[in-house]
């Protein structure tokens, strides 16, 4: 096993609908397909695709006391994920709408507020001591961007449907030496904006496609395309997660890049069969 990889980022409680289309802005009445419960957050699925590799990890993250929070903390816990959480007011809490094709709507139901407090000693020998620090998008994790740049770890970072403009992603994009992203918002052509990022220090960029698999820019700003591995979908919450889990096992385990990408596409698969975040969650909430 290689060295804990620290994740800070979000946990959640998600209610999960499933709908035959998007809702349209205007109203109307429309019947749910299914629906289900589950845990979320993006570095949640991160990490536990990434013990489900083999890897011990450290999630840093904010849950709350209420009963949800302790949903979210059992299945953490009994998935092997070595869980340092912060008290707060409320746990995260999502809708997800979703459609059989993998469009996603997600409403915020409750989102914890960042205590603020600086990282802990035992936080920061662990960054010190990581394979890798993944700094997932949140209030908490920019305030420990100054932390994770000093440990000297590498830096991983997911900037999800990043527009190009937004500036709370920047702190992200800057000290990140992995940056992965999807096209929802960049634009027609994401490679642009990739080989930018590249340019300003960032060592890899990759940008996920859905059905379309991947492409990433390497340092030298050669691209490399990936295709996405057919499955039957069950459902794509995580399945970005899953991907970047799956690359950064194989870039630690002293694959090249392709194959990396390879191995990110082939463990998303794996997620998209699930209704959860991971297929170990399977046995644990059905």
């Amino acid at each position: 096993m290689t060295a804990p990889i620290v994740i800070s980022g979000a946990a959640s409680w998600n209610r999960i609908l499933l709908l035959d289309r998007l809702p349209e802005p205007v109203p109307h009445m429309q019947f749910a397909l299914a629906e289900h419960e589950t845990i979320g957050g993006t570095s949640a699925g991160k990490a536990l695709g990434l013990v489900g590799l083999g890897h011990a990890v450290r999630l840093h993250t904010l849950i709350g006391s209420d009963a949800d929070g302790e949903r979210v903390r059992r299945l953490l816990a009994a998935s092997g994920i070595d869980l340092d959480d912060l008290p707060t007011d409320v746990t995260e809490r999502h809708l997800n709408l979703m459609t059989p094709a993998g469009e996603r709507v997600s409403l915020y139901l409750s989102t914890p507020a960042d205590p603020g407090t600086p990282a802990s000693p035992e936080l920061v020998q662990a960054m010190a001591d990581a394979a890798a620090i993944v700094l997932d998008l949140s209030e908490r994790s920019r305030g420990l961007i100054a932390t994770a740049r000093a440990s000297g770890r590498p830096i991983w970072t997911d900037i999800h449907d990043y527009d190009g403009e937004a500036a709370f992603h920047r702190p992200f994009i800057e000290a990140a030496d992995w940056i992965f992203m999807n096209a929802d918002r960049i634009g027609e052509d994401p490679i642009p904006f990739m080989e930018t990022c590249v340019l300003r220090g960032a060592s890899v960029v990759v940008c996920t496609l859905g059905a379309r698999g991947a492409v990433a820019v390497d340092a030298d700003l050669r691209r490399h395309d990936v295709a996405a591995v057919p499955v039957e979908v069950v459902d794509a919450n995580g399945a970005g997660d899953a991907f970047m889990s799956g690359v950064l096992d194989a870039h630690l385990g002293g694959a090249s890049l392709d194959a990396a990408l390879d191995a990110g596409a082939g463990h998303a698969a794996t997620v998209l069969t699930t209704r959860h975040l991971h297929p170990s969650l399977d046995a644990l909430l059905g």
